[in-house]
């Protein structure tokens, strides 16, 4: 089940916030939105569902055990059962098939090819159960004593398929008790429609030109249309992603739960470092919590430090899919990590800003090919088109129509969060004009009411004629 499908808008979360404000006993409001999470994931997921249950049983007891004896055993064992159920269902293939390449050049035995079903959120309900083990560990907090509470932080519904990857230490106590309030509930609402209108009208739209450009092969387009290409495929995976996290943050709000924020525009990034500081903040929070700090993090000799930094970003790309494009998409951004840190960040302070802002779209954008592309070979046969300067070949202009230029614009503006700067600036003209300051805020509130209602409006007609697709970070 996705948040932009006719069931869940009009089914789905009218009987989940109908049933959170009926069953008004905590306790008894826990075991209901864990059986609608359950639920949630079935409807898409169906067996699979015992994957996760299986996950959260262990986990349960692991917790109890690591509480017991805070050695480093427990905590061990936990983590390697965790990850080798992880490994199991989401690269056994890609390792098979990469030992079947290795016996190629001795012998002509080769290994039967492994499918295995990859179970949806599977990267994200295990980073949140080895957090909540490593909370316990390291004393933060107690063993959760109650199963159904720590079966609806791993499988909560707002967050369990795509994230935002929450950390145990930052909800435990909401799980224990947790207030609903109408300004809470009305700021979910807000969030809930942007997010919505993030996804259905700007992430589709370019993820259909995307679309249509990728199925030119790569030789036949120009050097501009292959550019064109990663600027929207730039803006479909910012707006599908942060979309889905603020519609799973606004979720959380409704539900009377509050989640660290996943986005900070990170296309305003001036360097690598900084748009890892904008972007999925939640997964870098993981690995900086989780991984990083314990490898020593920037407390061991400058060659440690690159040395940690290159298996974060080795294990950041993998964590997104079990592909070599990924591994190099994450070691690219590693790489250039690692470059700022010998001093290209200094150099970078005593340039314009500009060419910062420029230094770090660069980067990303061209990353974004490996992140994008099938294999390997079609990432490199774009790279080969992006930097050819070919002029013959499709052209962008074959793309654009009214509608496509009108998104692409906004989501530009929305990307660098014009609209907020512009909005902001009209506000504080207008106070400046007249007396009446209240008046203004006023007006703006109820002009920001009606709008979102448009928007709202607008994307559930889109909703309703079936112009949605699963969410990217689906597959991870």
């Amino acid at each position: 089940m996705v948040f932009s499908s006719p069931f869940f808008l009009f089914y789905f979360l009218p009987v989940t916030l109908v049933l959170t404000f009926l069953f008004r006993r905590f306790r008894l409001r826990n075991t209901v939105l864990l059986l609608l999470s359950v639920f949630f994931y079935v409807f898409g997921e169906g067996e699979l569902i015992l994957v996760m249950f299986g996950s959260i049983t262990v986990n349960y007891y692991f917790g109890r055990w690591i509480g017991r004896n805070k050695t480093k055993k427990p905590i061990a064992v936990a983590v390697t059962v965790n990850l080798i159920i992880l490994i199991i269902y989401k690269y056994t293939g890609f390792i098979v098939e990469n030992i079947n390449v290795l016996l190629h050049a001795f012998t002509s035995f080769q290994f039967k090819p492994v499918h295995i079903k990859l179970p949806v959120g599977i990267s994200f309900y295990t980073f949140h159960a080895i957090s909540y083990l490593i909370d316990v560990y390291r004393g933060k907090n107690e063993p959760q004593k109650s199963y159904v509470d720590l079966a609806l932080y791993i499988c909560l519904f707002p967050q369990l398929v795509a994230g935002p990857i929450i950390r145990y230490k930052d909800v435990a106590h909401q799980l224990a008790g947790r207030i609903l309030t109408s300004s809470l509930f009305q700021r979910g609402i807000e969030r809930f429609i942007i997010g919505l209108a993030k996804k259905c009208i700007i992430a589709n739209s370019m993820g259909m030109v995307v679309d249509q450009i990728f199925k030119v092969d790569a030789h036949d387009l120009s050097s501009g249309a292959a550019w064109f290409a990663m600027f929207c495929y730039a803006l479909q995976l910012y707006f599908d992603f942060s979309g889905y996290s603020d519609m799973a943050i606004g979720l959380g709000k409704m539900l009377g739960f509050t989640f660290l924020e996943n986005f900070r525009f990170p296309y305003k990034a001036k360097s690598i470092r900084e748009f890892w500081q904008r972007w999925h903040i939640s997964l870098s929070n993981w690995f900086r919590d989780y991984l990083y700090i314990p490898l020593g993090g920037n407390r061991v000799s400058s060659r440690r430090v690159y040395i940690n930094l290159v298996i974060v970003f080795f294990l950041t790309g993998l964590w997104h899919g079990a592909s070599w494009n990924f591994v190099i998409w994450g070691m690219l951004h590693g790489t250039f990590m690692v470059i700022e840190r010998l001093g290209f960040e200094k150099f970078l302070q005593k340039i314009p800003a500009v060419f910062q802002h420029a230094y770090a779209l660069f980067v990303v954008l061209v990353s974004w090919v490996f992140f994008r592309s099938e294999n390997l070979d079609v990432s490199l046969a774009w790279i080969r088109a992006m930097f050819s300067f070919r002029t013959t070949g499709m052209e962008a202009g074959s793309m654009l129509n009214k509608e496509v230029v009108f998104v692409f614009i906004t989501g530009v503006i929305m990307a660098f969060n014009g609209f907020n700067f512009i909005l902001g600036r009209v506000v504080r003209f207008l106070d400046t004009i007249t007396a009446n300051t209240g008046n203004v805020h006023l007006v703006f509130r109820n002009v920001r009411v009606a709008f979102l209602l448009l928007v709202f409006f607008y994307s559930t007609l889109i909703v309703a004629a079936g112009s949605y697709n699963p969410f990217i970070y689906f597959r991870f």
